[in-house]
């Protein structure tokens, strides 16, 4: 049974963000459930609980309902281990919400052995209840009446507060990113593969409210779609600029690629400028074009003969601190593929990963030296239906074991400058680094 309550009066405020913020309230109030929040074309989902859990580590596929844990080991395809396990819940009508990490592409490209036997490459939950935040109202699915009435209580009382935030200085080179570029560029020059994206990990010396930096981040971004998450010990808020994949009810695959980057946000004029440069830079452009034709032969690889288009070719989307040219591909999957055969084709995101896959994917492991985790991964949700849609998790701030970070990359390739990339790296964490805030003293205490 699903509830339905409006809002009294304009309650989605004149700067569209009440969702996010009766969503980051709840989330601030939940002290023990896992919870994702999840917002897509300005509608926010916030999913708490978990019926039935699915934890994919490289090793083995851990299942947990209300009859107990099931742990069973698998091998070949992570797409199929997934299905396999979702079938198994012996549940008809589900949604479903989490994380795939980096290395869920890790076994499909050849390159497991860069990942540790416990690694987790997945994990996804279907939600005791779910409650949807939109300009007309509140509606609730599995919530009991005491769940409502807290919750409705709650976003009442939400308010356009002023925050203040804790700055992170980005600016400082102390990984030896730049000397990382320059091999990767020497490697590219010899022959090893054409582009691969490299990204350094900076840690916040400071205990972040994640909430409230969610809510502070995503007014001055403009995501393709956010996520604010605690699942399994892993928490992040993030505002991603694309979808690493999608499937429709209908079957059809999509991919959003986005390659090719330039500051924003400065001024009218400046923004401009940086527009019709990334337009007309040759390095950019060609950094575009094998994303997409990679982004294509992945598409086409599962799809429907006939059916795999690209449908929107370099446009340029502004993404928070930053603009990116952009593309869309297409295509209907063939009678033999299933929704995660699908966003596993195009897992990781060429745009996070580089060209060709298996090459670029194996230096990330060997140059970077630290796991990825959830970074360049994606936020999930999913459905009983069919639907599947994977956000690359990007412009993000993540939090595990009491350690927050944020972390952001570039796509080198022969042309590329390593000071410019790194450069580059700057300008997207820019649309993070900026609205942290701090924990006060206080709600420590009160942990």
């Amino acid at each position: 049974m699903t509830a339905v309550i409006e809002f009294e009066g304009d309650r989605d405020s004149t700067d569209g963000m009440h969702g996010a913020r009766v969503c980051a309230a709840w989330a601030a109030a939940e002290k023990t459930a896992d919870y994702v929040v999840y917002e897509r074309h300005g509608r926010w989902v916030y999913a708490s609980g978990s019926r039935a859990s699915i934890i994919l580590r490289r090793s083995d596929v851990r299942t947990v309902t209300a009859e107990g844990v099931r742990v069973a080991p698998w091998s070949g395809r992570p797409a199929l281990a997934l299905a396999a396990a979702f079938a198994e819940l012996g549940l008809t009508d589900w949604r479903a919400y989490g994380w795939l990490g980096f290395d869920f592409g890790a076994p499909s490209l050849g390159v497991a052995e860069h990942v540790d036997a416990s690694s987790v490459l997945a994990h996804l939950l279907v939600p005791e209840f779910e409650a949807w935040v939109g300009s007309d109202g509140i509606s609730f699915a599995g919530a009991d009446s005491e769940t409502e009435r807290r919750l409705t209580e709650l976003a009442a009382s939400v308010p356009d507060e002023s925050v203040r935030t804790r700055a992170v200085d980005v600016d400082v080179d102390d990984t030896g990113f730049r000397d990382t570029v320059a091999q990767a560029i020497s490697e590219i020059r010899s022959g090893r593969y054409e582009k691969v994206i490299l990204s350094r990990k900076i840690i916040v010396p400071f205990e972040v409210d994640l909430p409230r930096t969610y809510v502070q981040g995503r007014m001055s971004n403009s995501p393709a779609r956010s996520f604010l998450i605690r699942i399994g010990g892993l928490e992040a808020a993030g505002f991603s600029p694309e979808l690493v994949g999608s499937v429709d009810a209908d079957r059809t695959l999509i991919a959003e690629p986005l390659a090719g980057t330039r500051a924003f946000g400065r001024s009218p004029e400046l923004d401009l400028i940086a527009r019709e440069d990334l337009l007309s830079d040759a390095k950019e452009i060609a950094e575009h074009a094998v994303s997409v034709r990679t982004a294509f032969s992945e598409v086409d690889g599962v799809a429907t003969q006939g059916t795999t288009a690209v449908t929107t070719f370099m446009v340029v989307r502004e993404r928070g601190s930053v603009q990116h040219l952009a593309s869309t591909v297409r295509g209907t999957l063939a009678n033999d593929a299933g929704p995660w055969d699908g966003i596993e084709a195009v897992f990781p995101a060429v745009t996070a990963s580089g060209v060709p896959k298996s090459e670029a994917v194996e230096a990330i492991y060997r140059l970077e030296g630290n796991a990825r985790g959830l970074y360049s991964g994606a936020v999930v949700t999913a459905s009983s239906n069919g639907e599947v849609e994977a956000a690359l998790a990007l412009r993000t701030v993540f939090r595990e074991d009491g350690t927050a970070w944020i972390r952001a990359g570039a796509g080198i390739v022969a042309q590329s400058n390593p000071d410019r990339e790194f450069e580059e790296t700057c300008e997207k964490l820019a649309s993070v680094a900026p609205h942290l805030v701090e924990r006060t003293v206080s709600e420590r205490s009160n942990k």
